[in-house]
């Protein structure tokens, strides 16, 4: 199994799963196709947003867990 940290990109997990989007969306993240989503990493991207890194890495990392 596969783990997520705030150092890869958007891109780089919904390459592991795409079923991840819903948990972007979730959180408010919803530049998935944008440039940024392949060149900034999970925790400058979540700053930009004002989301919580570490709990939308903690989601995601639960879901990558189920699989």
């Amino acid at each position: 199994m596969a783990k997520v940290t705030k150092d890869m990109t958007i891109k780089d997990v919904l390459e592991m799963d795409k079923d991840t989007a819903r948990i972007f969306i979730s959180h408010g993240m919803y530049c998935l196709g944008c440039p940024a989503a392949s060149g900034e990493s999970i925790e400058t991207a979540s700053m930009v947003h004002g989301i919580d890194a570490d709990k939308l890495v903690a989601d995601l990392n639960a879901h990558m867990e189920k699989k």
